[in-house]
């Protein structure tokens, strides 16, 4: 008998193990949520881990997607047994190295985390607009649901290929499927090896290219042959469904795991049916179970072979009592009648039905659902099935979202709730980066392989790069587990970080009767009078029982820094009934071991001792009757902040963007400059104090600040009338701007502690060398003085920028125009780009690659470009990764364009404007800010204006025209304004 190991892994994992094993050459480009198989796969060969054939696969990382296929391509020409991983515009750039492969007939398998394509925006989350973009090409596409099925079908695509001969796109859903971890049945080297029949290995082989055997392969053909070799294949595309089949029933006897072209799953007299692939048709599944137990008749049809699309397949799948599908597509084509699968349902049907195999002539609505990993929960799969049962139904509609403009939405069925009391469910709300997710995965490990449960760990976050919320999603049952939605109800809550009580609805989710664990600088008699009034009343009405714990603090103390994730970890062993504490700690420390054994001893010990502190400083808190706190849970956003930012970006902030309507949201992906200042992340437990006495004005803490957290001015003293008592200010040293006051001002609730202010630091006491004119301060004692210094700082004049000069100290007293973006704490890029915003930020416009400088400088739901006092600021936008410098070069020449374009309206209209004005805009020297002597900039209303003054047609621009010729966004009248300053 087979031995058969139970591994707990995400997709991702278990498909490279099947692609790096039977494989021999892997061409990689990372790409989210794909990047995680090519790193593994580059692991492995590193690792010396060898595949099926007891060889070392080739792992080689390309410069592009498109070279990643190129070097497939030639792989497969030459006879190896190849394979990538990829997804979204990664994809789409393989596409016409796809359509060479498909149209060779080269057995070949590629996996993909299907992912959002970049629109009005880029996502990086999941849905099928990649894959359904390429369904033309020839690939067959296979579809998985969950992990099990990810690495199971892997090698059915892989096995299937060899034999038909048309190549395979395998996917499955970006983050939902590929990096939700579960636990399943690992698929052995025997069974994978029986799998792939060596005769048809060889056969591939025998195709390659070869100078003993040569042929030409890619030919370029005329109209006289062309059409009739693309329908030669047809035979080769009819026979693939029934080979497909055939290898899931060799696979079956093989494994035990039985898998159809459609499986439907319900109601063997169903009147109700959505027709649905890939994660969705998990918890379709799931409700229709639990509806037909309270009498309905449901059922769900799982499609996995999307392409070929076999036709007697899916009507032999179909109950013959079905009255009325839905089809549900997770893309979204403009402008098409129905999206690809509805397309091919209704096709399906109205072909079987006019060649006689089918009476079926039931009700087909299609819908839309998930777009960019957007939920599908039981809720909205109840609606569905509402919907189908209505007189009257919309033929086409969406899940998820709140349609006010076209009204295709279908309200959830927010009576049911799904009810599983063999379910333990659990969710913890931790900060990016201080290691909650990895000690959640550590977590759901452990209790998997100890206690034999089942285990699912889905892992929300934002894309910011760092600094961000991340909530643990966390399941374990006796039994399957097919909930592929966020948790509802949840026993088990922990908030990993204090400031987030009062931002983060963390209770929200948190059942009647639930467990709270809470790391608090307060301790357990503290906590509650320093929670909010809301909060206390939640946790009253719930009923909770709350347990508190310093985590930071016993983290210090056991050496561990800021790493609180061995501390939470225990405390949730400790509390939670999961399964014994005491083996649960063994397995912690186990762990422990495993992971930081190589680290050294010390590293081990801190960590062992971090655990056995938990243990001892978690303490329950005691919850009054009544909830006393005034204190008030502030809104998401300052009720000053502008209309739109309280909206929409306030929603978004709160967590409920899921809320806001389609009409709320901009059409085309224009988005307003400068909303991080309206955010207050509050993420530094220490901040910079300035202690003036010591400070030299360098201007350097500034310069390096990542965030545009630290900032300096020079100010005539009139001007600090009305300053807080607290705020500080000194006499500036230099002779640049006469005799002012200088202040450097941190921004306590947008710094993120990173500390590299205070190490640039020049100014030290010299009676105390370890003394600096910048120190690190505990930020919760002075974030509301510090607040306040700060609105009176921003009220300060910004600097005359005709006295700046381009060198470091001067350059900090220019604007900054991009400020708290959600780069990383420390960030090295970002000083730059503020730098850059400072020398030039009112004329700058920027063509962004897609990558960190795209996360944190256009990452929703707030973007860190600003404006100046005047509405002028850099302007930016992203096409891609791969042709920014395309992208760049297309503004240059527009540009470049408008200035010819005003050279030539100025020389045509001299007559009437003056040679004199003509000559001086023309020959302005533009060097500096600092206008001198003859030098003189022109404000023009655009040129449009010049067409009313002058009567010529031309066409609006809005960009700089000449260097210093600055567009006003309105002129008193339609003339050309002409402003000389004098030096």
């Amino acid at each position: 008998m087979v031995e058969r190991r139970i591994i707990t892994v995400d997709a991702n994992e278990a498909v490279a193990s099947v692609a790096y094993r039977s494989n021999e050459v892997i061409a990689i480009y990372p790409i989210t949520p794909s990047a995680v198989m090519g790193e593994l796969a580059e692991e492995w060969a590193t690792m010396g881990r060898k595949n099926l054939w007891g060889q070392i696969p080739d792992v080689v990382e390309m410069q592009s997607e498109a070279g990643a296929i190129g070097t497939v391509h030639g792989a497969l020409q030459t006879g190896a047994l190849s394979t990538t991983f990829t997804a979204s515009q990664g994809l789409l750039l393989m596409i016409p190295n796809l359509y060479k492969i498909a149209g060779e007939l080269t057995s070949f398998c590629m996996h993909v985390s299907a992912r959002t394509v970049a629109t009005h925006a880029l996502s990086i989350f999941g849905d099928h607009s990649d894959v359904m973009a390429v369904r033309q090409t020839g690939m067959g596409l296979l579809c998985s649901g969950n992990a099990q099925e990810a690495q199971d079908l892997a090698c059915l695509g892989q096995a299937t290929s060899l034999k038909a001969r048309v190549p395979f796109i395998h996917f499955f859903d970006g983050f939902r499927t590929s990096h939700q971890i579960d636990k399943l049945t690992e698929l052995g080297d025997g069974e994978l090896a029986e799998m792939l029949d060596p005769d048809l290995v060889a056969a591939h082989r025998a195709r390659a290219l070869n100078p003993d055997n040569p042929v030409i392969r890619g030919s370029s053909q005329n109209p006289d042959t062309f059409f009739q070799m693309q329908e030669a294949r047809n035979p080769y595309y009819d026979d693939c469904p029934d080979i497909l089949q055939g290898e899931m029933d060799r696979f079956a006897e093989l494994t035990g795991r039985h898998y159809h072209l459609f499986d439907y799953c319900g109601h063997a007299e169903a009147e109700q049916i959505i027709i649905t692939m890939g994660s969705s048709s998990e918890a379709a599944d799931e409700t229709a179970a639990m509806l037909n137990a309270k009498g309905a008749k449901c059922g769900v049809l799982k499609v996995r072979l999307f392409r070929p699309f076999s036709l007697s397949h899916f009507i032999d799948a179909l109950p013959a009592s079905v009255k009325s599908i839905a089809v549900l597509d997770r893309t979204k084509e403009h402008g098409s009648l129905g999206e690809p699968l509805y397309q091919d349902v209704v096709t399906a049907l109205a072909q079987a039905r006019a060649a006689g195999t089918t009476a079926l002539d039931p009700k087909i609505i299609g819908g839309r659902y998930g777009l960019s990993s957007k939920e599908f929960t039981p809720q909205m799969v109840s609606a569905i099935f509402n919907e189908l049962k209505a007189d009257k139904s919309k033929p086409k509609f969406t899940v998820g979202i709140i349609d006010d403009v076209t009204h295709l939405s279908l309200a959830e069925d927010t009576s049911l709730e799904m009810d599983r009391s063999d379910l333990k469910r659990a969710i913890f709300y931790g900060l990016g980066s201080d290691g909650t997710v990895g000690a959640n995965k550590n977590s759901i490990k452990i209790i998997s392989e100890a206690t034999g449960e089942f285990a699912q760990g889905y892992f929300v976050y934002d894309s910011k790069k760092a600094g961000s919320t991340t909530t643990s999603h966390l399941r374990f049952s006796p039994t399957p587990i097919q909930s592929t939605y966020l948790i509802q109800k949840a026993e088990f809550v922990a908030c990993h970080q204090w400031n987030f009580i009062g931002k983060v609805d963390v209770l929200e989710r948190a059942m009647t009767g639930a467990t709270f664990l809470l790391n608090s600088p307060h301790g357990a008699d503290g906590t509650w009078d320093h929670l909010p009034g809301p909060v206390q009343q939640e946790i009253i009405d719930k009923k909770l029982k709350v347990y508190v714990i310093d985590a930071a603090r016993v983290a210090a103390e056991a050496g561990m820094g800021r790493r609180i994730n061995t501390v939470m970890q225990t405390c949730f062993f400790a509390i939670s009934d999961i399964m014994p504490k005491d083996e649960a700690i063994a397995h912690i420390k186990a762990a422990i071991e495993k992971t930081y054994g190589e680290k050294g001893r010390k590293i081990v010990e801190m960590n062992f001792a971090a655990v056995d502190a938990a243990r001892d400083h978690l303490e329950e808190m005691p919850v009054p009757k009544v909830a006393g706190s005034l204190i008030e849970i502030p809104p998401p956003v300052a009720d000053h902040a502008p209309d739109f930012v309280k909206r929409v970006t306030g929603m978004m902030l709160a967590g409920k963007g899921d809320l806001l309507p389609v009409s709320a949201l901009p059409v085309d992906g224009t988005w307003p400059m400068g909303t991080t200042r309206w955010e207050k992340r509050n993420l530094a437990p220490d901040i910079p104090t300035w202690i003036p006495e010591l400070c030299i004005q360098c201007n350097k803490c500034a310069l390096v600040c990542p965030h545009a957290a630290i900032r300096v001015k020079a100010y005539d003293p009139k001007n600090l009338v009305g300053a807080p008592a607290q705020f500080l200010s000194m006499d500036y040293k230099g002779k640049e701007f006469g005799d002012v006051k200088y202040t450097v001002q941190v921004a306590p609730e947008d710094c993120t502690g990173c500390t590299l202010c205070v190490k640039v630091c020049p100014g030290i006491d010299k009676q105390n060398p370890g003394r600096l004119s910048l120190e690190m301060t505990p930020q919760p004692a002075l974030v509301e003085a510090e607040r306040q210094s700060w609105d009176f700082f921003l009220g300060l004049p910004e600097a005359d920028r005709t006295k700046l000069r381009p060198n470091v100290k001067m350059s900090q007293f220019g604007q900054p125009l991009f400020e708290f973006s959600g780069a990383c704490s420390g960030c090295g890029e970002t000083p730059y780009i503020k730098l850059i915003t400072q020398l030039y930020g009112d004329r700058l416009l920027i063509a962004n690659a897609t990558g960190c400088s795209s996360i944190f400088g256009g990452n929703l739901p707030t973007t860190p470009y600003a404006t100046n006092a005047d509405g002028r600021g850099p302007a930016w936008a992203n096409s891609l990764f791969e042709d920014n410098a395309e992208f760049g070069l297309g503004f240059r020449l527009a540009l470049d364009k408008h200035a010819d374009r005003a050279r030539m309206l100025l020389a045509e209209n001299e007559d009437g404007l003056g040679a004199v004005i003509v000559g001086d805009i023309l020959d302005a020297r533009q060097v500096q800010d600092a206008v001198t002597g003859s030098d003189i900039i022109y404000h023009f209303a655009g040129l449009a204006d010049m067409e009313a003054a002058t009567s010529t047609p031309m066409e609006p621009v809005q960009a700089n025209i000449v260097g210093s010729v600055h567009i006003m966004e309105a002129a008193v009248n339609a003339q050309i304004k002409r402003l000389i300053y004098a030096s």
